[in-house]
């Protein structure tokens, strides 16, 4: 169904005019439609319905624009200290001012994310203009499903935007260029009507799909207690989260629950399983890596050759804090009060020291998850080798001694859920995780310290912890544990009171999330991005100098990124008003 998308019939930002053909009595002979040109009956059948719909879904990962994906490196975990750009300092060098939070407003990067977002939006409309005009052949209970899944894909889109943006102009399927779309103002709140579609998405989607990669109920809720969760509506959070976590369900029809490992979460072969609430969907081999994801292929270890993946190209690389952040104590628990950055308590690290030289690992306690989300120096990385260190680093005095791990693929995987297809074979069958259930969980923690149980928070916490600490998911060399790995469930002493619970759940975010483009959004929801990102960059500006030298931020402005001045200068300052700070 992908052709009935080309250029022309769907536009960014706005949903196109369908051209109808008009017919003499005597000379219609001579009107010829045009090459690639659709009928409206072709799109409001059925199977024109349905394509559409899939150009929404096509559109999650941002279609040849990586800054419109719902991974999020750059803008959820470089801003938010899990990693930095990476690679040289002159490659994809529009990256660099992000990272450093001197954002520009005619950023070209800035203003994908827009173009590519809204590029979504306009398919949703589409597809929702459409179901107004539906053929014959279209029941009621098609049109309420499709329908629903547009809305939550609308409401996904718009999400995405006010976290980035905060308020955007909302257009809806109602609107048409030329006829009053262009007028459209930022000037409400982006939330009610983020809600209002995903409400009509909970209400009218079925519990499970015909195709594993649609949304479900499920998702739609799960998606909505999110947005309450940034809006502080804890009570409402709460009422929904309840119901997941007792009744939830996949697509596919899985009750919602933990993977065993913690690293099978990354593993192409075991997509779409019970923690999956809703994934971008991957397949490799088909002819096109259009169908591939996409998200990584920058994000590989450098120049690994033929031991290791990708080949290409050093970028997001994770930080030294986040590395850090997995040093556990004496009885298995996080380093709550920062001092993980502490002399004696950072992890040991390789850096300056080239591959052939000898270096001694660290020998301390450390949180298993740091060696299934970075690639650390002589720790196998996956089935390939293990991680070299110098060699597989572009530059290390701008990157850092550490390689992305989370979403690389496996040795085993070459040829079958990998493509070898184009320039890089750093396209996989590997679905990213928009939401998964251990998100779920410990946003119902959070919800649970405000306005429930400190009991249930720590049961819920736990459940997301004892899943880390269970040694049948250890990273082993030799058939031992790869490195000291001391790990255990939080004690009720973690949850004696408010405070002692935020700081608790919000470090197991950290830890469990690291990498997968939630850190910064969390920090601005939870009102620390000033004091979290600032003290994440004076510690790592002391190792990475010429990278974050002098980064600051600053707070009441780079919360949010500025609108693109090239959509303020198409549509006027009366129109689109600029964040402050910008």
């Amino acid at each position: 169904m992908k052709d009935i998308f080309k250029k022309g019939v769907i536009t960014a930002g706005v949903t196109a005019t369908l051209t109808l053909i008009g017919y003499s009595c005597k000379d219609s002979f001579l009107e010829v439609p045009p090459t690639g040109q659709v009928s409206v009956s072709q799109l409001t059948s059925k199977k024109g319905l349905e394509g559409a719909l899939i150009s929404v879904y096509g559109q999650i990962n941002g279609r040849d624009n990586r800054m419109a994906s719902p991974s999020n490196w750059v803008w959820g975990s470089v801003r938010g200290g899990d990693a930095n750009k990476g690679t040289d300092p002159g490659d994809f060098s529009d990256i660099n001012p992000i990272q450093r939070f001197e954002y520009l407003s005619t950023q070209g990067v800035i203003n994908d994310s827009w173009n590519g977002l809204y590029e979504g939006i306009a398919r949703a409309n589409n597809v929702l203009k459409l179901i107004g005009e539906a053929g014959p052949d279209v029941t009621e209970a098609d049109k309420k499903r499709i329908g629903a899944e547009a809305r939550f894909l609308r409401g996904h889109y718009y999400f995405q935007l006010k976290r980035n943006f905060n308020n955007t102009p909302y257009v809806d399927e109602t609107m048409d260029y030329g006829g009053g779309i262009e007028k459209v103002k930022n000037d409400k709140d982006l939330y009610p009507l983020i809600e209002a579609d995903l409400k009509a998405a909970y209400d009218n989607l079925p519990e499970t799909q015909s195709a594993v990669g649609r949304a479900n109920k499920w998702a739609a809720a799960s998606y909505l207690a999110k947005v309450y969760m940034y809006e502080k509506k804890f009570a409402e959070a709460k009422a929904l989260f309840d119901l997941i976590i007792a009744n939830g369900k996949t697509s596919n029809g899985k009750k919602y629950g933990l993977v065993a490992r913690y690293a099978d979460l990354f593993k192409a072969s075991n997509d779409n399983n019970e923690e999956s609430i809703f994934a971008t969907q991957a397949a490799a081999n088909t002819g096109s890596v259009n169908n591939a994801n996409p998200e990584f292929d920058l994000n590989y270890p450098y120049n690994t050759g033929p031991n290791g993946p990708g080949n290409c190209c050093g970028f997001f690389a994770p930080s030294f804090e986040l590395a850090n952040s997995h040093r556990t104590n004496a009885n298995g628990l996080p380093l709550l009060d920062g001092s993980y950055n502490a002399a004696g308590n950072e992890v040991k690290t390789d850096q300056g020291i080239l591959s052939k030289d000898a270096f001694t690992p660290d020998a301390g306690n450390l949180d298993p998850r740091i060696d299934h989300t970075i690639g650390r120096r002589g720790i196998p990385f996956l089935d390939w080798i293990d991680h070299p260190g110098f060699d597989w680093i572009r530059n290390q005095a701008n990157a850092g001694p550490y390689s992305p791990k989370k979403f690389a693929y496996y040795k085993s995987d070459v040829g079958s859920l990998q493509d070898n297809s184009s320039w890089t074979p750093g396209y996989t069958a590997l679905n990213f995780p928009i939401i998964r259930f251990a998100d779920v969980l410990l946003m119902a923690a959070e919800a649970e310290i405000e306005v429930g149980s400190l009991t249930k928070a720590l049961e819920y916490t736990n459940m997301v912890r004892k899943r880390a600490a269970n040694p049948a998911g250890f990273v082993t060399k030799a058939g031992a544990p790869a490195a000291k790995y001391v790990i255990s469930e939080y004690p009720a002493a973690n949850f004696a009171n408010k405070d002692i619970a935020r700081t608790t759940v919000r470090f197991e975010r950290k830890l469990e999330l690291a990498l997968e483009g939630h850190r910064f959004y969390d920090l601005v929801r939870w009102g620390v991005a000033d004091k979290e990102v600032n003290a994440y960059l004076q510690y790592e500006q002391k190792k990475l100098v010429g990278a974050l030298g002098g980064a600051k931020f600053t707070p009441n402005k780079n919360e949010y990124l500025p609108l693109p001045q090239g959509q303020i200068d198409l549509l006027g300052t009366d129109v689109l008003k600029q964040n402050p700070g910008y």
